[in-house]
């Protein structure tokens, strides 16, 4: 069977003046397209030649001999070509460009946004793209550890979860929930610090520095947003980090060293109720 979006190896059963025609060995009744521009010098019958099969700008079945950057089982990170009411296009490195379905876009793409897809099949049987259902087609196999830094893109967002993120646009990872990713959007690619390996192989990221070099940015983060609420803070670091995080874009434990921090050298004072600057 001649299975859309996959490479393949198909035997030539027949020569025509605009291509050849490829089938599986011992179907030649099913067989596909390969343009004269795409055939390979001395092209006989019945060799065999490695095709990815797709549809073309007219809908019609056709190979090529080019790779592409995303086939069928992959996840990839292709580039925004164009952006319409009905959904995007991307360059995935063949003649006609990719159609992302607005559907299944997980947030705002725009013209020259890099992001991470697969490919599927829609009910009109047309190949297209989604940037849903991504998490389980990622390498868990990372040669990464603790402490290492390293680049990923982000993929989607998660109210319960936090910022998955693939790094090297391959290896399963998250931020987790607790850190504050406001700034993050679908598609930025961001340097993180691998925080943990799970069990499973999945990688815990933090955009922070580790905790005795954050300290003093989170330190001046608390002054800043007292100097927005007059002085007083409302709430101390006894509050939700429900509250915490929406206030002052760290987690509880961070925001309660960077407290500790000010309230030693005499900047701050801590209530029953609130944080005064000093």
């Amino acid at each position: 069977m001649i299975r859309l979006g996959e490479t393949q190896t198909l035997t030539v059963v027949k020569k025509v003046e605009f291509g050849i025609y490829l089938a599986e060995e011992g179907k030649p009744d099913k067989r596909v397209l390969l343009p004269a521009k795409q055939v390979p010098d001395g092209t006989e019958l019945e060799d065999e030649i490695e095709v990815f099969v797709y549809k073309d700008s007219k809908d019609r079945v056709i190979s090529t001999t080019r790779e592409p950057k995303l086939k069928m089982g992959e996840a990839a990170a292709l580039t925004v070509v164009s952006v319409q009411q009905i959904g995007a296009f991307l360059d995935w490195g063949l003649e006609k460009d990719l159609f992302l379905p607005y559907k299944e876009q997980v947030g705002k793409v725009q013209a020259g946004d890099t992001i991470l897809v697969r490919l599927y099949i829609d009910k009109s049987s047309r190949l297209c793209a989604s940037m849903k259902e991504l998490y389980d087609m990622l390498d868990t196999e990372s040669p990464y550890r603790r402490g290492d830094m390293v680049h990923g893109r982000v993929y989607e967002f998660s109210n319960n979860f936090g910022t998955f993120v693939a790094v090297d646009d391959k290896y399963s990872a998250m931020i987790p929930i607790y850190e504050d990713h406001s700034s993050l959007r679908i598609g930025d690619n961001i340097e993180a610090r691998v925080a943990g390996v799970k069990p499973d192989g999945k990688l815990d990221l933090t955009l922070r520095e580790k905790a005795y070099m954050q300290i003093d940015k989170d330190a001046k983060q608390v002054m800043q947003v007292l100097e927005e609420y007059g002085g007083v803070l409302p709430f101390n670091d006894k509050a939700s980090p429900e509250v915490i995080m929406s206030e002052a874009k760290m987690s509880k434990n961070a925001f309660k060293r960077a407290v500790g921090r000010l309230y030693k050298e005499r900047k701050v004072e801590i209530t029953d109720t609130n944080i005064r600057k000093l």
